[in-house]
């Protein structure tokens, strides 16, 4: 089972830090799945202009593919103007109605302030449960906060959140799989 991580930024460190956390506590709890993290800020996506996915850049072909291959996903975005990054919206947007179709989705966001702590759930899971994932009931929301300077989380709260989401999505992929095969 392969787990990709997706971090939506593309400035400074804390949306990559978190999904890399989940990333870890996934593989610390099923050390047999393939873990993979894309950093958007890696990779040259161009906008979406509505033609095949073929005639797009090789950066734009192998984060969709990638996304297309894997079995689970965790998706990160710091949140600007109560709203994920225009990156990340972006590449969703590249996506095909069923990219997600029996996938674990999880989500975590990074923010400035608590009052943002809903996007999660009023603007990005609709858009990936519209993509056909499973979507948990928990997600992860971090505040800038509770990063020390060496962008670390020290907050016991949040690293046992970011635990459970690693295994949760394991545990349900596990079980949407032995559901498909029925």
């Amino acid at each position: 089972m392969k787990l990709v991580g997706i971090s939506g930024a593309l400035a400074g460190y804390k949306t990559y830090t978190v999904i890399h956390k989940v990333l870890q506590a996934a593989k610390s709890f099923d050390s047999d799945i393939e873990i993979e993290l894309i950093d958007l800020k890696d990779y040259d996506v161009e906008f979406v202009k509505g033609t095949p996915l073929s005639y797009y850049n090789a950066d734009t072909v192998k984060v969709v593919d990638t996304i297309l291959a894997a079995d689970c996903i965790v998706i990160g975005t710091p949140i600007y103007q109560a709203s994920i990054t225009g990156a990340l919206k972006n590449l969703l947007d590249h996506l095909p109605v069923e990219a997600l179709l029996n996938k674990v989705t999880g989500l975590i966001a990074t923010g400035g302030t608590d009052k943002h702590y809903l996007v999660l759930d009023y603007h990005l899971k609709p858009i990936l449960s519209f993509l056909k994932g499973v979507v948990p009931d928990n997600s992860v929301y971090v505040l800038n906060d509770h990063f020390d300077e060496e962008n670390e989380i020290h907050d016991a709260n949040i690293n046992r959140r970011i635990k459970k989401l690693g295994e949760d999505i394991i545990q349900l992929q596990k079980l949407v799989n032995e559901k498909s095969k029925i």
